[in-house]
């Protein structure tokens, strides 16, 4: 089976599938030192195995010998996992993520830019001391009666809807705490999209100095005023008219661009955010120039009727408000694409028990979500059509199921609406109370 699925990402795109084959893998752990006996359960068919196990939804270990049609065990399976080193399924993302550059750079562009899409999200992983001591779980759970969540930061490209990049870090740890890890991933002229809490005077700093732009929805206590030659609260105001002023802005207004269009100046906080250095924060300029903006949505159904955003690209002739609008309000397509990885291929829970089988399993599941993220892609450009419109899911069965030979079909397309839902849950859960205590108390007070 996972011979016919790389035959057909072969036709396709021939240096992805190159990345799959036995000699790379083989050659890729001698390099790392990694040594193997000649058994059933080969580093090559181990990896074959587990790719095929997250294409399946991520399915429990014991139904991978089914689907591999070997003669072992889930448990030898599971063995043979945690004997490959973690390194070899970072190179393997890499090399597949690297070879599909391409694909990204022959993408749509938006206004001649590049765009990113930037989103936390989290994963929840079985209770272990080993991963309740690296991850954590929420705090309204009492010890033993949780379990461990890991926080995750996305990079996706908006064209292809490809993942380029994925962090872990405890389940405590602020979005922006990582967002710089991100940076080198992006090319001078790239524009990154994302929400909320991304937005801070650092963050944008940061981009400006690297040549990258950002488009962020400024944050809901940001005081921002469209009048035209307003007054400002300085920075480290010395007369006592300032102190404790409120119902002000913090920014100087510099022009204005147009109806609640304005470029503005941001001071440099006094004290640093703690997802930075001091040496770091140092070398940022006292002063930015920034572009805010806002615009009413006015699709009946949504729950928002009102964004402001702020971004670096301050040039309303190349960069209309309209555009920016449009561009933030597509920005809603990175939580379908955490939807695919989350709910289709499962990474809402994963199965392995230590740290580095995490990290393993997060490696695999993020290779299997590009693979067929590059089958949307060739759909799209057959069926000339967006690659989001194509279904992700139509394109997953037919990469698990393409047989030897076969081209690649006509794919579903999704409909172009916009659905208006409410947010509420229509299948009642069971009527069992939440554990508050540990197991072992739990079923010593039912046996005593």
């Amino acid at each position: 089976m996972v011979a016919s699925i790389l035959r057909a990402l072969a036709r396709i795109k021939a240096d992805v599938a190159l990345h799959l084959q036995a000699a790379v893998i083989e050659r890729t752990c001698r390099e790392l030192g990694h040594t193997w006996r000649d058994r059933i359960l080969t580093p090559v068919v181990t990896v074959h195995a587990f790719l095929l196990q997250v294409l399946h939804g991520n399915t429990a270990c014991d139904h991978v010998p089914h689907l591999m049609g070997g003669n072992f065990t889930g448990e030898a399976y599971c063995q043979a996992r945690r004997r490959l080193p973690l390194e070899l399924f970072q190179r393997l993302l890499a090399g597949v993520t690297g070879c599909l550059a391409s694909c990204r750079d022959e993408a749509q562009r938006w206004c001649g830019h590049r765009v990113w899409l930037l989103d936390g999200s989290s994963c929840s992983m079985p209770d272990t001391p080993q991963l309740q001591e690296a991850f954590g779980q929420p705090g309204a759970q009492q010890p033993g009666c949780g379990f461990p969540v890991a926080h995750l930061l996305t990079l996706f490209h908006a064209g292809t809807g490809m993942l380029q990049k994925v962090l872990t870090a405890p389940l405590r740890t602020h979005d922006l705490a990582q967002a710089w890890q991100m940076h080198p991933e992006l090319a001078p002229g790239d524009v990154l999209v994302a929400d909320r809490g991304f937005c801070s005077f650092a963050h944008l700093a940061q981009l400006l100095a690297s040549g990258f732009f950002g488009v962020f929805r400024l944050h809901q206590k940001t005081i921002v005023s469209f009048r035209k030659g307003r007054i400002h609260v300085p920075p480290r105001p010395r007369h006592k008219m300032w102190k404790g002023a409120k119902g002000l802005p913090r920014s100087r207004w510099v022009r204005w661009l147009g109806r609640r269009d304005q470029l503005v100046e941001y001071y440099k906080p006094t004290r640093p955010p703690k997802w930075i250095t001091a040496e770091a924060y140092a070398a940022l300029p006292e002063t930015i120039v920034v572009r805010e903006l806002r615009f009413v949505i006015r699709v009946p159904g949504m729950r928002t009727k009102e964004v402001t955003l702020v971004t670096t690209l301050l040039d309303p002739d190349r960069h209309p408000a309209a555009e920016l609008a449009q561009l933030y309000f597509d920005r809603w397509q990175v939580e379908v694409n955490l939807r695919h990885l989350k709910q289709t291929l499962h990474l809402d829970v994963l199965r392995s028990k230590t740290v580095d089988g995490v990290h393993k399993e997060l490696c695999m599941i993020a290779l299997a979500y590009n693979l067929v993220r590059l089958v949307m892609v060739e759909a799209a450009r057959r069926q000339e059509v967006q690659p989001d419109r194509i279904s992700f899911i139509d394109a997953l069965r037919w990469l698990t199921n393409a047989r030897p030979g076969a081209t690649l079909r006509k794919l579903r397309v999704h409909r172009v609406r916009r659905r208006a839902e409410p947010r509420v849950r229509k299948r009642r859960p069971k009527g069992y109370p939440l554990m508050k205590r540990p197991r072992a108390e739990l079923r010593k007070a039912l046996l005593g």
